[in-house]
C-alpha cells in the first residue's frame, strides 16, 4: 500500500507574491475552493502579519474551507505568530508555519546574528506556535546552502520544541536532484528524532529543477511537497502542483507513495489560476500547457491514432482535459488528416482524400497551424463543387431602433423564381429566416462570423456561415460591400454545399 505525500499548496501564498499574480479577496476565496475540490491537504492561505487584506482574505478562507488544513505563515517572532493565529483559528484544522533561515550566507548578510542565536529563535517561535496548535511547521529558510550538521541541530530542537512538520526549503533554487535526496538522507539519518515529525520540501525554479529536486525528496522519505498550481511563485517559481501529482501516479512502480490528488481537477484549476492572474501557461508546460496532449508529427499522429499509447504515458482525460488533440500542419500525414476529416463529418473516397491532402499540403507550407475551418474550405473548394441548385436575385431589408427589421428576398430554386418576405430579430436574422423558408431547410446554423477584407471604410465584408444537418456539415462563404448581402449570399452557398451532400451521401 502506498504512503501517502502530503500536498501542501502555497499557491494563495508564494504564488501569489511574484509579479503579476496578485489576487483581490474574492479571488483568493474562488481558489481556496477549487483547491479543497483539488483534494490538497494543506492550503497556505496568506501572510497574515503583511497586510489588512492579506489578513482578512486567510480568515475568509479559514471559515470557508472545511476539508484541508489552513496555513498561516509567520515569521520566528511573536508579533507574527500571533497574527497568523488570529487570522487560521477559525479553521477546522489550522496550521501556523513559522521560519527563519539557517544558511551562514543569510546569517551573516540578512540577520546578522549567529548560529546560536538563530536556533533560540526558531525554537522560541515554535514555542509560541505550540501555545496556540499542536499543528506547527517550521521552515528552515536556505537550507540547502546551510551547514547539513547545523541544520540537523536545528530540526531535532525544534522538533523537541513542539513541531510536526519541518521543511527543508530550496528557497533560491540551488540543489540539484541528488544532492537534495543526499540532504533529505542525510537528516533522516543524522536526526535523532525525526520520526516525530513529517519532513517537507519546498523547492524553487531557478535552475528549472524544482519539480526533479522534489521528486528527488521524496524517494529518499520526504512525505509532504510544498508547490503551487502552475508553477507559479517568485522568480522562476515553484515545484509544480500537477507534475509532482502525475509523476507519482503515472510511475508507481517507482515509488511507495502518491497523493489524495484528484487528477480529473487538474486542468480546471490551471485555468482558474490563469484565468484570474492574467498569466498565460507555457504552451510546452508539462500536464497543462497547450501542447502537453498534441502532436504534429505524422509518425507521432500515425501511432497515436492506432494505439495511444505509443506516444501519451497518460491520458488527457485523467487530468481532466477532454481529449489529445492533433495539430495538423507541414508535419502532419495523411492519416492524422483523414481521421479529422472523418471527426468533422465528411466522408471521402481515396480520390478525393489525395486532392484533399495535396490541398492541405500546400496551405501547411503557408499557414503554420491548419484549423478546422481551413480543412472544411478546402473540401467545399475542391470536393464539394457543385452547380448552385439555389442563387440568390433580389434582397432588401429595413431596420432600425424604430423599426422591426423586415426582409423581402427574391431567389431562383430550380430554374424557377421565388420571392417572401419576414421579420427577424434583426436584418440578417431576418433575411436567413426568409431563405430557410424558402429552400424548405431543417439545417441547423451552427457558426457566423465576419471578417473586413481590407481596412477602408468602404471594405468589402467577407462572412462564413457553418451548417449542419443529419450529420453532415457545411461551410458557406460570402462576401460584399454590403454585409447583409454577404451573409445572404453565405448562407445560400452553405445550403447548396449541404444539399450536394446530402444526395452524394444518398
Amino acid at each position: 500500500m502506498s504512503e501517502q505525500v502530503f500536498i501542501f499548496d502555497t499557491t494563495l501564498r508564494d504564488g501569489e507574491q511574484s509579479p503579476g499574480n496578485t489576487m483581490n479577496t474574492q479571488e483568493k476565496l474562488r481558489v481556496a475552493r477549487q483547491l479543497e475540490l483539488l483534494g490538497v491537504d494543506i492550503i497556505e492561505a496568506g501572510f497574515p502579519i503583511a497586510s489588512e487584506g492579506d489578513f482578512d482574505a486567510v480568515k475568509q478562507i479559514a471559515k470557508l474551507v472545511k476539508n484541508c488544513q489552513i496555513a498561516g505563515l509567520a515569521r520566528a517572532n511573536d508579533e507574527d505568530i500571533d497574527r497568523a493565529w488570529k487570522a487560521i483559528k477559525v479553521a477546522a484544522h489550522p496550521r501556523i508555519h513559522t521560519f527563519i533561515s539557517t544558511s551562514d550566507i543569510h546569517l551573516k548578510h540578512q540577520f546578522r546574528k549567529t548560529r546560536d542565536e538563530v536556533l533560540e529563535i526558531a525554537v522560541a517561535a515554535v514555542k509560541r506556535a505550540k501555545r496556540y496548535t499542536d499543528n506547527v511547521e517550521f521552515s528552515a529558510m536556505d537550507a540547502t546552502r546551510s551547514d547539513w550538521d547545523y541544520l540537523c541541530k536545528v530540526v531535532a530542537e525544534v522538533i523537541d520544541a513542539g513541531a510536526t512538520t519541518v521543511n527543508i526549503p530550496d528557497t533560491v533554487g540551488y540543489a540539484v536532484p541528488h544532492e537534495f535526496g543526499e540532504l533529505i538522507a542525510y537528516i533522516r539519518k543524522n536526526v535523532p528524532n525525526i520520526d516525530k515529525a513529517v519532513i517537507s520540501v519546498h523547492c524553487h525554479n531557478d535552475l528549472g529543477l524544482a519539480t526533479a529536486n522534489s521528486i528527488a525528496a521524496i524517494h529518499n522519505g520526504a512525505r509532504q511537497v510544498e508547490c503551487t498550481i502552475n508553477g507559479i511563485g517568485e522568480r522562476a517559481g515553484n515545484a509544480s502542483l500537477e507534475e509532482i501529482a502525475m509523476t507519482l501516479r503515472t510511475r508507481k512502480t517507482s515509488f511507495t507513495a502518491d497523493t489524495r490528488i484528484v487528477s480529473e481537477k487538474i486542468y480546471p484549476t490551471s485555468r482558474l489560476i490563469t484565468s484570474i492572474t492574467g498569466v498565460p501557461v507555457q504552451p510546452n508546460k508539462a500536464i497543462v500547457g497547450a501542447n502537453a496532449f498534441a502532436h504534429e508529427s505524422g509518425i507521432h499522429q500515425d501511432g497515436l491514432l492506432k494505439a495511444k499509447l505509443t506516444y501519451e504515458i497518460m491520458t488527457p482525460e485523467s487530468v481532466g482535459i477532454s481529449k489529445s488533440s492533433l495539430i495538423l500542419g507541414k508535419h502532419s500525414g495523411r492519416h492524422a488528416f483523414r481521421d479529422r476529416i472523418e471527426n468533422l463529418g465528411y466522408i471521402l473516397d481515396d480520390k478525393e482524400l489525395n486532392l484533399a491532402f495535396k490541398r492541405f499540403k500546400a496551405l501547411s507550407d503557408m499557414k503554420k497551424n491548419v484549423y478546422d475551418e481551413d480543412i472544411e474550405m478546402i473540401i467545399m473548394d475542391e470536393i464539394y463543387k457543385t452547380a448552385e441548385r439555389a442563387k440568390l436575385v433580389y434582397l432588401n431589408v429595413s431596420c432600425g431602433n424604430t423599426t422591426i427589421p423586415t426582409a423581402t428576398v427574391k431567389m431562383e430554386i430550380d430554374g424557377n423564381i421565388f420571392q417572401d418576405v419576414g421579420t427577424g430579430d434583426g436584418p440578417v436574422h431576418a433575411a436567413f429566416k426568409v431563405i430557410k423558408r424558402l429552400l424548405k431547410t431543417t439545417s441547423k446554423l451552427e457558426k457566423f462570423s465576419v471578417n473586413s477584407i481590407t481596412q477602408d471604410m468602404d471594405a468589402q465584408g467577407e462572412v462564413f456561415v457553418k451548417l449542419s444537418e443529419k450529420g453532415l456539415k457545411a461551410i458557406g462563404k460570402g462576401a460584399d460591400t454590403d454585409i447583409i448581402v454577404a451573409s445572404a449570399k453565405a448562407y445560400i452557398n452553405a445550403l447548396n454545399r449541404l444539399e450536394y451532400m446530402k444526395t452524394k451521401k444518398s
